[in-house]
């Protein structure tokens, strides 16, 4: 079979540009409108796309003032979305540092089972400073200790996930017998984080579990997708480092015995597009003039663990010097490493390093017109550096819009892209391996229609 391309809708705010909620391009919704959501997912669903996804914070930013905050919790939004579509996989962040298993596998079964097994989860690390006070804890936990309980976590939901056989329900009515008591099982876990009695009380959903998307880039990030990642979401500024990435992720995956074929890995792209390339450009000189520095700050801040650049000046010329080394940060340690490769390679001004992440966080950005946009998507896709894209448009719908009937178009048309969605759950489409039941371990699920 050709490869085949994955694309991934990325839902933020009006749009990934820190600016974009004043942009005049962007929706005038309000972020608690359902209808706003609505309207992207069907957008996407029409485009043919595999997914959309959303982001989550436990925390409320510091930044409010200048920045649009106040989203929705997503797994309540993707319950509202599985009823208004049909097709598209929907994906959802979830946090193992300040969840907890039993009441997360609930959640993610109904899902799947409202959605007909379009459902996926991205297992996070909360590492944003602040975060640790909104659950009743004093400190934040250090990045080993988070991906120590996270590795744990994983494990009680999937032994939860697995309490049901697929044929465990017999709903039969004349005999009287609901449901077969030797085909459902207790998970009975003890560990270092929890304890866990099980069985779950939800029947096991279409996809045996949700297709699990990670997004860690730092080394205990990558060992962690590599054990346990179905996609992954990651940020890379360049394609030279989006290959090594790749590269070393396939083959850690490859060492633990897995397929490489069975993780996707999906680097973010924030597209600016136009009808030429000046017209694109003043797409992001708009947004960067709408933008307030004390956003861009606070951003950098929260990379960095909370520490303090006030004292930088806006136009000054920034080195390395100017930042706390990035092994020693316990917050967002893979972006850290990101951005100070950065500093040293190109030594922005902060002012422009602000303006540089103000677009997409440390991800991709790319400026041109839909031919040059498709031939950057399928340069990475032939390279070895993607295996599709995480879709991050600068500003929404506007941008997306565009994304949608001009880029799209182009990749169908050099066979890269499908034009008509297939029957099958997420995991089909992914072109995942189904999830095997503990209760018949040589026979996988039947795959849905």
């Amino acid at each position: 079979m050709t490869r085949q391309l994955h694309l991934n809708l990325f839902i933020n705010g009006r749009g990934h540009h820190e600016a974009a909620w004043r942009h005049a391009g962007s929706t005038p919704r309000a972020l608690t409108d359902l209808r706003y959501y609505q309207e992207l997912a069907l957008a996407a669903e029409a485009a043919k796309l595999d997914s959309i996804f959303f982001a989550d914070h436990v925390v409320l930013g510091e930044d409010l003032a200048h920045s649009a905050r106040g989203e929705l919790e997503p797994l309540t939004l993707l319950g509202a979305l599985a009823a208004l579509t049909d097709r598209i996989g929907l994906i959802a962040t979830a946090s193992t540092t300040y969840s907890e298993p039993y009441n997360l596998a609930r959640q993610f079964a109904t899902l799947d089972h409202l959605s007909g097994g379009r459902v996926g989860w991205n297992i996070v690390t909360s590492w944003a400073p602040g975060a640790a006070a909104n659950f009743g804890q004093d400190r934040q936990s250090g990045i080993d200790q988070r991906y120590a309980r996270a590795n744990e976590f994983v494990e009680v939901v999937s032994k939860l996930w697995d309490s049901w056989a697929p044929d465990a329900i017999l709903d039969d009515r004349a005999s009287g017998t609901y449901a077969e008591a030797g085909r459902i099982g207790r998970a009975e876990h003890r560990g270092s984080f929890f304890k866990v009695a099980g069985a779950l009380n939800v029947p096991r959903s279409p996809q045996g579990r949700p297709v699990f998307v990670q997004a860690g880039a730092s080394t205990d990030g990558r060992a962690f997708a590599a054990r346990y990642a179905e996609a992954i979401f990651t940020a890379h500024l360049q394609k030279e480092s989006a290959i090594a990435f790749y590269d070393d992720i396939k083959t850690q995956a490859r060492a633990l015995g897995r397929r490489g074929d069975q993780i996707l890995v999906l680097p973010g792209i924030s597209a600016a597009i136009g009808s030429t390339e000046r017209e694109a450009q003043r797409v992001w000189d708009e947004l960067n003039e709408l933008s307030h520095p004390n956003v861009g700050l606070a951003r950098l801040s929260n990379r960095f663990g909370g520490h303090d650049f006030s004292h930088l000046k806006l136009d000054q010329v920034l080195s390395v010097d100017d930042f706390p080394d990035p092994s020693l940060v316990e917050a967002s340690r893979s972006r850290s490493q990101a951005i100070t490769a950065l500093v040293a390679r190109e030594r922005p001004t902060l002012r422009r390093l602000l303006h540089s992440l103000a677009g997409a966080r440390g991800h991709f950005t790319a400026t041109g017109t839909p031919e040059q946009i498709a031939d950057v998507i399928a340069d990475w896709f032939a390279s070895g550096a993607a295996d599709g894209f995480n879709v991050m448009p600068p500003i929404l719908p506007a941008q997306f819009d565009l994304f949608t009937s001009e880029v799209v178009p182009l990749l169908r048309k050099r066979g890269l892209f499908r034009s008509e969605y297939e029957d099958g759950t997420l995991r089909d489409r992914l072109g995942l391996d189904p999830v095997l039941s503990r209760f018949d371990p040589a026979q996988p699920l039947q795959r849905s229609a």
